[in-house]
């Protein structure tokens, strides 16, 4: 899946939040809708059979637990839960489709669904053999079950060893301290750093860690996680391409180029993401533009992570997630470059951004509060983010309903049409756009505080406080609605002015 995501640690965010945040984004010419649920314990599948590999697994001897989800409306393709929070308040997202190379599928191919040959009962016939999991699949079999992100690192990576994968993905997980991020490394291998709390990460579709630790991986673990027989499969098969000084250990080596790519496609298609995002986030920590540029859109060495030059917020992690390189040659909206260099690069904001959602744990409010699950639908270049507590039993109709027809009556149609028709008249709509995104991240900032302190004086519970915080999403859903609408109207009445039919003399 072409998605991008930025995780912040806690030491990196505005408030002290742990912060992960993807976009799940379609393949060309294919638009999936989304929605948001909450899954209960009594709802969660106790023999789970994957629609793409038909993989099954037993999840009866499991306690679940409750959690958010973004699964696909319609579920043709199987679940596709993408991102949510437990009732540990531990975040997962999945996942960002990465990058591999021949020589690491060759060492450990992926494990596809092979479909059964001939007929049953006949002679010749082959039966199928179920192929491994991805990312239709992750959400599902490890949220509901781990209480720490460290626990969904390891409890994923045991599901990969069992049962491989036929995919290269990249998962993310965090609670309200830690933010994990793990690799799959070709069928059965991955590898998992734990992100630095002063640092931000950036992952556009590439295997992205440059830097592993063996020696902590294989010991405490306090920084890397990986496959238990990792070192020696590298070593059987010369993945590790890190120079060293004669005798120098060989602990520490770099996964990007072990395990990624450096293509062509990458330089079109990948880095420029990852350039775009720290460009805005640290411009004065490098050089970005022109000759003496110290990264490029093409830099295979831009890094994994880094310090951010001012804490991170939320709308810091929306506008990065809808970057279409604005203020460089390569903006496909902007007026500088050439027809040549506008639009060459693939934008972070593009059409086919199916669900944002950016997760935030907050260390600061009361017990049952904690968990903010941000969403937007459709195009980011064109949306806003709606606040929505995780710690309830049900969500909003308007996030919820979506359906395979076209209709005004949930967020995520109504993001699709004012995408469609802002993108042809891009600069008069841009004002409305701003003012609505705006409009509606205050209200998000009012709602949690003024819940938050509803909570704390009442002194309720985690579980006592469900009630207050789906009403809260509820008044959330009806402001939106009601921001939406009232943006959906300016967009389709400044697109109709703009139509080639137009003509200045009015009948009379």
């Amino acid at each position: 899946m072409p998605c991008t995501t930025i995780l912040v640690g806690k030491n990196a965010s505005y408030d002290g939040s742990t912060i992960i945040a993807r976009n799940e984004d379609e393949m060309a010419g294919k638009f999936t809708p989304k929605r948001m649920q909450v899954v209960l314990p009594t709802d969660q599948p106790r023999i789970y059979r994957s629609v793409i590999s038909h993989r099954e697994i037993d999840l009866t001897g499991l306690e679940s637990q409750r959690y958010t989800s973004v699964p696909d409306a319609l579920g043709i393709d199987g679940i596709w839960a993408a991102a949510g929070v437990n009732e540990c308040d531990v975040a997962m997202t999945a996942t960002e489709t990465i990058t591999s190379n021949e020589r690491v599928l060759g060492a450990d191919p992926l494990v596809e669904l092979k479909p059964a040959v001939g007929t049953e009962g006949q002679a010749g016939f082959v039966p199928e053999v179920p192929g491994g999991l991805g990312e239709e699949d992750f959400v599902t079999l490890v949220l509901p079950y781990i209480r720490s992100a460290r626990e969904g690192v390891l409890r994923l990576g045991a599901l990969l060893t069992e049962y491989g994968t036929y995919e290269m993905n990249g998962i993310a997980f965090s609670d309200l301290d830690e933010i994990w991020w793990l690799e799959t490394i070709g069928g059965h291998h991955w590898i998992a750093r734990r992100v630095p709390d002063d640092c931000y990460v950036t992952m556009p579709n590439q295997l992205g860690i440059d830097r592993f630790d063996l020696a902590d991986a294989e010991g405490k673990g306090c920084e890397y996680l990986c496959s238990a027989d990792l070192r020696a499969w590298m070593e059987a098969h010369h993945l590790d391409l890190t120079v060293r000084a004669a005798g120098a250990e060989r602990d520490v080596f770099n996964p990007r180029e072990a395990f990624g790519s450096a293509s062509d496609a990458d330089h079109v298609y990948n880095t420029p993401r990852a350039w775009s995002m720290q460009r805005h986030l640290n411009p004065h920590d490098n050089t970005w533009d022109g000759p003496q540029a110290d990264y490029t859109p093409e830099s295979d060495d831009i890094p994994w992570c880094r310090r951010p030059e001012r804490l991170l917020t939320i709308e810091d992690v929306k506008y990065v997630l809808s970057l279409h390189y604005q203020g460089t040659p390569y903006d496909c909206y902007g007026s500088k470059g050439t027809d040549a260099t506008r639009g060459c690069y693939r934008p972070i904001g593009i059409n086919r951004n199916g669900q944002l959602a950016v997760l935030q744990l907050r260390p600061y409010a009361p017990a049952g509060c904690r968990a903010v699950q941000w969403m937007a639908f459709g195009c980011n270049a064109f949306n806003a983010l709606v606040a929505l507590y995780a710690n309830v039993r049900v969500t909003p109709d308007y996030l919820t309903n979506t359906a395979a027809q076209v209709t005004t009556d949930n967020f995520y149609w109504s993001n699709r049409l004012v995408a469609a028709l802002a993108d042809a008249h891009f600069s008069p709509c841009v004002p409305h756009i701003e003012d609505y995104q705006q409009r509606v991240g205050a209200l998000g900032h009012a709602l949690l505080a003024a819940t938050d302190e509803a909570v704390a004086q009442a002194g309720l519970s985690r579980e006592g406080a469900c009630e207050l915080l789906e009403k809260a999403n509820e008044q959330m859903a009806a402001d939106l609605r009601r921001e939406t609408d009232a943006l959906l109207d300016k967009v389709l009445f400044t697109a109709s002015l703009g139509m080639r039919n137009a003509f200045a003399r009015s009948d009379g």
